[in-house]
């Protein structure tokens, strides 16, 4: 039974109980105007003489033949008594009295009900009972597209706010989550402008403008990187970029300096500085392999070789599983991605086609990292996912379609991806 109707039937019982309690000695007391009488009394003094009999019976004073004698010519005396009784009279006004008993009795019948609900009405809490009856839903989390929607209202109030360096810091944080790195570095540029010297802020700006940049540091990137260590020269992302600029000009002594600094500010054992070790130690070994490339140079011995690109690569083929063949539209977007198996979350590779590719082969290497602190080549073992988005946003949403590989390590080929399961 839902809690309304049990409520009403509650308050109607505690009602009836409280009219039973009002009308009730009305009702009687109306009866008991009209009793009594000569008959009555001559039954009471019948009464009275045959428990006289009976108790000087139990005594000994009269036999039991004697007593019922007496008994029987007190019955007979009686009923004659009350055959002669004339008939009750009605006290004057006792019909009237009566009468009006009745009337207020059917008066409060109505009114006790009709107070309680205007009572409750005035000073009650009639919703509470329409909550209680109808919890809200459990709260689920955000999907993509209300994701994109809240970044959408921050870029809004954004244009009516345009002085607020934290405002322009976390709409070009919401922009960068979602892939949209080009908005992001001109929302790092605008909180850059009105917090010059915020390190955090200019490193950043720097990794942003890289990915919109094709994913590079030469440039700009490099020179906001310079300005970010000037202002704190241990700022963490800071650091780290400026390592990842180094490697990707091959002055690798550069490049171990920067993330050996970077190390000695992290938690021992921890995920990041386990990433940090192994970039340390692959900038060690080119470094070994020969001097440093200067800028422009042609590659050197120290240069990948077409066998450690391949190990820093997966390959593998996507399908679509039968059951779900029908629920897709060429048009979605899919989304193949690399992840660690230990550490963030973030994708070490994307690639992005459409779902009218499918079934698709794919490779993923560094060239597809989202940032240049986070390749696929420095990962150990990792997980390939596939993901047909219903909305086109990079984070997945109920309705979705997903299927993923094994841990694997890169160098993988042959994976093999079936989107099998839809995401709730």
């Amino acid at each position: 039974m839902s809690i309304v109707p049990l409520f009403w039937i509650v308050a109607l019982l505690l009602v009836a109980a409280v009219l039973a309690a009002i009308v009730w000695p009305l009702l009687r007391g109306g009866a008991d105007d009209q009793g009594g009488g000569e008959a009555d009394a001559a039954t009471s003094v019948y009464r009275d003489q045959k428990r006289q009999l009976d108790d000087e019976c139990a005594a000994g004073a009269i036999s039991v033949e004697e007593r019922d004698a007496a008994v029987d010519e007190l019955a007979t005396r009686l009923s004659a008594e009350i055959d002669q009784a004339p008939t009750p009279a009605i006290k004057p006004g006792a019909a009237a009295t009566s009468r009006a008993r009745y009337g207020w009795a059917l008066i409060l019948v109505f009114a006790v009900p009709v107070a309680s609900i205007a009572l409750y009405a005035m000073f009650g809490s009639p919703a509470a009972m329409q909550v209680a009856a109808n919890p809200p839903a459990a709260q689920t989390p955000a999907s993509g597209p209300q994701i994109e929607a809240m970044v959408e209202q921050l870029a809004a109030r954004m244009k009516s706010q345009p002085d607020d360096p934290k405002g322009w810091t976390l709409l070009g944080r919401s922009y960068a989550v979602l892939g949209r790195f080009r908005e992001s570095a001109d929302a790092y540029r605008r909180a850059a402008a009105l917090a010059p010297a915020d390190a955090a802020i200019l490193a950043e700006w720097a990794d942003s403008l890289a990915m919109a940049n094709g994913q590079t540091l030469k440039g700009e990137p490099s020179r906001l990187i310079d300005r970010a260590l000037a202002i704190d020269p241990n700022n963490p992302k800071a650091l780290a970029l400026a390592g990842s600029a180094a490697a990707e000009r091959r002055d690798y002594a550069a490049a171990i300096a920067d993330w050996r600094k970077l190390r000695s500010q992290l938690q021992p054992g921890s995920g990041p500085e386990k990433e940090v070790d192994q970039m340390i130690a692959e900038a060690e070994a080119a470094q070994a392999g020969g001097a440093p490339a200067p800028p422009g140079a042609t590659p050197s011995a120290s240069a990948p070789t077409p066998a450690d690109i391949a190990a820093s690569t997966i390959s593998g083929r996507v399908s679509l599983g039968p059951a779900l063949k029908d629920r897709v539209a060429p048009a979605e977007t899919l989304y193949i991605f690399a992840r660690a198996v230990n550490g963030p979350r973030m994708p070490l590779a994307v690639l992005k086609e459409h779902a009218g590719s499918l079934p698709k082969s794919f490779t993923l290497d560094d060239s597809m990292a989202m940032s240049p602190a986070a390749r696929l080549s420095t990962a150990g073992k990792v997980i390939v996912e596939a993901r047909i988005s219903k909305s086109g946003a990079t984070t997945p949403s109920p309705g979705d379609l997903r299927g993923a590989s094994a841990p694997v390590e890169p160098g993988a080929q042959g994976v093999d991806i079936v989107i099998d399961e839809v995401v709730r």
